[in-house]
């Protein structure tokens, strides 16, 4: 294969795509969208035996249990990507959608429009279900999109694509509005990355080194998913169930996911006893615990916190654990070894609460709630193409509107300028 040449081809396609993929109907896009799910319905066993040649290989290639874990597609997972497209669908489309316009005092009125972003370019690693989620979104909000998935599932997307695209070719949507990299070939992520001429935004959704090549290879303009080292800090009036049911949640529901919490803090005062409740049932769950010299001091069988642990996303079965002097101290820590991911507070007192969520400068900030629920499914955004970790544009899950923009619409009757 001429990778230029097959990479030209998509980003052609794909532009001329985005100039109707604007055009459709909401009803006609919640069509594609059922179809799309009824069709993953019907063949789940194609895509599980698919999903089954992507783990064996990943497992022969000696791939980390937190990627194995994000590549496994079953009944269960299946389902849950028919629910995300079932939101995707209830929600009402604003595309076109004008604010009411205000009347300036030299006689025009301003309005803002939502608008497509255009073409987007998605490169992510790993989880099929992406495949799935951002053909929805990108449907519903009106943009074309390029997916390049990991060369690890790439056998899984295969087969997923084929559903959104018998799905756009029975409402007789322009079939190159979604569009799959079907080579793993690395060279086929340095050409699209070229392509800034097509591409009006690219979304990297993996690892570090995922978004440093993009960052630096691209000019493209991005909306970065950078990694989520999330953390939890129990404040010293934290309710002592609340806080044990949330710290042992944010980390042990799953491990190689971004919203899970890497990083425990926990206030001087707080309760010794509950904070070794909490602590034994990490061992039990066989969670590996690196703790501050406090806390090897009062609980032996964690090992001594390295200094790189505080920045780490660990994606597995270990946390970093500190006991604070101060809730000035967890977020002075927050703002120097968090990646403005998600991180939650443990309180009853509503000073701290609100020092907390105001100071913490992160995409999404947790009061007395789970790290886990940092996700556009369970925002009600139906799925996310990504959480966002940028100041701008997007911040944190990124559904509908994340993928459009504003633009500012001007009327009057013949005015001119002075």
């Amino acid at each position: 294969m001429e990778i230029d040449k097959y990479i030209l081809g998509l980003c052609k396609r794909a532009l001329l795509s985005s100039n109707e993929s604007g055009k459709y109907s909401a009803s006609l896009k919640n069509k594609v969208l059922k179809s799309i799910s009824n069709y993953i319905i019907d063949d789940t066993k194609k895509i599980i035996s698919a999903n089954n040649v992507d783990i064996d290989n990943a497992l022969k290639k000696g791939l980390k249990d937190s990627m194995i874990d994000r590549l496994v597609l079953n009944e269960k997972r299946i389902a849950s990507m028919k629910d995300g497209l079932a939101k995707i669908i209830s929600i009402p489309d604003t595309l076109y959608k004008t604010s009411r316009g205000i009347k300036q005092k030299n006689g025009i009125s301003v309005s803002q429009m939502r608008v497509p972003l255009g073409v987007i370019g998605m490169i992510y690693e790993s989880r099929p279900n992406v495949t799935i989620d951002a053909a929805g979104l990108c449907i519903k909000s009106g943009n074309s999109v390029i997916l390049r998935g990991g060369s690890e599932s790439i056998n899984s997307n295969k087969v997923l694509m084929n559903c959104i695209k018998k799905a756009l070719k029975d409402h007789n949507i322009n079939p190159y509005m979604v569009q799959l990299i079907e080579t793993t070939d690395r060279r086929a992520i340095d050409k699209l990355l070229a392509m800034n001429s097509y591409i009006d935004v690219i979304i990297p959704r993996g690892g570090k080194g995922l978004i440093e090549k993009v960052m630096s290879s691209s000019k493209i303009p991005m909306i970065k998913h950078l990694d989520g080292n999330c953390h939890v800090y129990i404040d010293q009036k934290a309710d002592l169930e609340m806080a044990y049911r949330i710290s042992i949640n944010s980390k042990t529901q799953r491990y190689g996911v971004c919203n899970a919490m890497e990083t425990l803090l926990v206030h001087k005062k707080f309760s010794k006893k509950c904070l070794n409740k909490i602590l034994k049932t990490y061992t039990e769950s066989n969670v590996e615990i690196r703790g501050c010299k406090n806390i090897v001091k009062i609980y032996p069988k964690a090992k001594p916190a390295k200094q790189y642990d505080w920045s780490q996303e660990y994606l597995a079965p270990i946390i970093s654990i500190k006991i604070v002097d101060s809730i000035d101290d967890a977020i002075e820590h927050i703002a120097k070894y968090g990646s403005l991911h998600t991180d939650a507070i443990i309180s009853n007192d509503k000073e701290s609460i609100n020092k907390f969520q105001k100071l913490v400068n992160s995409s999404s900030v947790m009061i007395n709630t789970s790290t886990r629920f940092a996700d556009g499914f369970e925002y009600g955004l139906g799925a996310e193409i990504g959480i966002s970790t940028d100041k701008l544009h997007a911040r944190g899950p990124v559904g509908l509107d994340g993928l459009t923009n504003l633009k500012y619409v001007v009327t009057s009757k013949g005015k001119i300028r002075n």
